[in-house]
């Protein structure tokens, strides 16, 4: 794959503002993007008390769990112990993946990441700007936290927000436990969460053997379909790499469309190449800001994982897959979502 520099993607950009070294920067480099990108930062903030899923509780608390990653992940970089302990590689590879389980992580796995898989450059944390990313520690641990389908479903409601940031909280504290965990033992570790990743963590944790990629680009894990979010350390610790078997994803994905037909923002591809998946980000993060939360219609509309185990897929056939869609769209329609807010 081709490196992606974080630069160019939208998380970063809304962070470079009109005067500053990156603002200057950026456009220079990229003069297309900044009338596009200037109309989006003119818009409301996400969680802002002008949008319409603002919420007097929720909204703030949602931000809050952000504010929290903002003051923790200084943490996720550090210093090992002087003394470094001897281990047998398969045994310290089960170990740690059974830690992550007990630190509440619903799957764990372990992959080795090409120096291509990280980014080029970082971006999103405006002190790193334009750094070359260290690709010294190649050896990951993925691992998956599970999101509650109740609030999700709400989507794109506040409550599925303060969801997803909540998981976003538990992926960075469970990487932290494991990261300081190996630095103990002696050797280099980084944790990597929100905001402070060094790589895209959909096609990490496609390569631990996971889960797989889908058709709007986030990743289908074989526990609990798309409604998860994703953690990783990153080590010189010595491990054992875990297979990635296929699942079937692209086959279901490419029959399904429910995600396509049910995006507000119309940013999904509808080629039949999996190659060409991808989402138009800036229409989908104009979406986010007019809404005033991170949506999340394509995961609330996705019936793997809530309706149908993805350990049924490969035992399905296109027929049975197509006769599957017809009635759970006559079922749900254009979306599913829970009545309530989940938190009254």
């Amino acid at each position: 794959m081709k490196r992606i520099d974080e630069r160019d993607i939208m998380f970063a950009r809304m962070q470079y503002k009109p005067g500053t070294i990156q603002y200057e920067d950026y456009y220079r480099r990229y003069p297309e993007r900044k009338e596009g990108d200037d109309e989006l930062r003119s818009r409301s903030e996400l969680y802002a008390p002008e949008t319409p899923t603002f919420d007097h509780i929720l909204s703030p608390a949602a931000d809050a769990n952000f504010n929290l990653m903002a003051d923790i992940r200084h943490l996720c970089e550090g210093e090992p112990s002087n003394t470094k302990t001897e281990l047998d590689t398969a045994d310290a590879s089960k170990v740690l993946k059974n830690l992550a389980l007990k630190y509440g992580a619903l799957d764990a796995a372990i992959a080795y990441l090409d120096k291509d898989m990280f980014y080029s450059h970082r971006g999103r944390l405006l002190e790193y700007y334009g750094k070359e990313v260290d690709t010294s520690l190649r050896n990951a641990i993925i691992f998956l936290v599970k999101m509650d389908e109740e609030p999700i479903n709400t989507a794109p409601a506040i409550t599925e927000s303060v969801e997803t940031s909540k998981a976003y909280v538990e992926a960075a504290v469970i990487g932290l436990q494991i990261t300081y965990a190996i630095r103990g033992l002696g050797y280099n570790a980084r944790c990597h969460m929100d905001a402070n990743y060094l790589f895209p963590v959909v096609p990490a944790a496609v390569k631990a053997g996971l889960g797989e990629r889908g058709r709007h680009s986030l990743l289908i894990s074989k526990v609990n379909g798309p409604f998860v979010r994703i953690g990783a350390v990153t080590t010189d610790l010595p491990l054992v790499f875990d297979e990635s078997p296929p699942i079937g994803i692209e086959r279901f994905c490419k029959i399904c469309r429910r995600c396509i037909r049910t995006c507000p923002a119309q940013t999904i591809s509808d080629s039949q190449k999996p190659v060409d998946w991808r989402i138009d980000q800036e229409l989908c993060y104009g979406r986010w800001r007019h809404l005033g939360t991170d949506c999340g219609i394509c995961i609330s509309t996705c019936p793997l994982g809530q309706d149908l185990p993805v350990s049924e897929i490969v035992k399905m056939s296109n027929k049975e897959i197509n006769q599957f869609i017809e009635k759970y769209n006559a079922k749900y329609g254009t979306r599913k979502r829970t009545r309530g807010d989940c938190f009254r």
